[in-house]
């Protein structure tokens, strides 16, 4: 069973502007590799994929080198470079040439906090993304539902990259609507080389009043428009702390994968994430 998105921070190391406020007060603290060991232990999770949380190549240089300390437990790293400069690609080489620069197996950065819900159009953003794709490398795109059509004719245009979709584009599970998020989802699914992370749904819902049934229309939503091949379990720990443990958000997609077959559920949990991330190549 691969988790293949978890994040891990240290608040003495750097800021993590994205995590002011009181709601989030709670995730300020650090979170290492040990106990990233001891919630995969219990929930049955052999391999994961360590997403990047800031915008630092320096974080991305830390996680390289975490990963290649873990024992096998982080088989990949989705790191962060600055897909606007002109020498994006350079700077991908020398992270792989960095200690453990051989598990990194994708790059995002967050769409969804820029202003511009065209700034996936954009001719330098989209050299960046190209540049990714020419190292063999996935492309993370984390956005929302305004940014899916831009996302759309990225995939479109650049068939030769793979995407990963993170936390399903945060469908608006609080709001207990659809659209026009299912309909985005289903128009982004027609591009074969995207995959969809079934992850981060708990903390789209209401955090203290959630449960499987009322965010497995989303889930199914996701399932039948990716199909099982072409989606992948993500934990989104610890940001998931904030609504659900580690066990919980486990035993969600569990439920929400109930209804396929046992090959199906190996797809989800196992070699969608092999698959897009080239993880099939590393050491266990």
């Amino acid at each position: 069973m691969i988790d293949a998105h978890h994040h891990l921070w240290d608040l003495s190391r750097r800021e993590y502007p994205w995590m002011a406020g009181e709601a989030l007060a709670p995730l300020r603290r650090p979170y290492g590799v040990e106990d990233l060991r001891r919630e995969t232990a219990a929930a049955g999770v052999e391999r994961t994929v360590l997403v990047q949380t800031v915008c630092s190549v320096e974080e991305t240089e830390e996680f390289l080198a975490t990963a290649a300390a873990s024992d096998g437990l982080v088989a990949g790293v989705v790191g962060w470079v600055d897909l606007t400069a002109a020498d994006v690609a350079d700077e991908i080489l020398r992270l792989r040439t960095m200690p453990g620069g051989e598990l990194l197996v994708g790059i995002r950065h967050p769409v969804q906090d820029e202003a511009d819900p065209e700034w996936l159009s954009r001719p330098d953003v989209r050299h960046g993304v190209r540049a990714v794709g020419q190292a063999g490398l996935a492309f993370d795109l984390l956005v929302l539902t305004p940014q899916l059509p831009a996302a759309r004719k990225l995939a479109g245009d650049l068939t030769g990259v793979r995407f990963v979709l993170d936390h399903a584009a945060k469908p608006p599970i609080a709001s207990d609507v659809v659209e026009p998020w299912a309909s985005e989802i289903t128009a982004l699914s027609e591009s074969p080389n995207v995959v969809c992370k079934l992850s981060g749904l708990v903390t789209e819902a209401v955090w203290t009043d959630w449960d499987a049934p009322r965010i497995a229309p989303y889930g199914d939503h996701v399932l039948t428009c990716f199909g099982a091949e072409r989606v992948m379990f993500g934990s989104d720990w610890p940001v998931c702390e904030l609504a659900a443990s580690y066990g919980q958000v486990v035993d969600l997609a569990h439920r929400l994968t109930s209804g396929l077959t046992e090959s199906e559920r190996e797809q989800v949990f196992t070699t969608t994430a092999q698959t897009a991330y080239g993880l099939n190549t590393l050491a266990p």
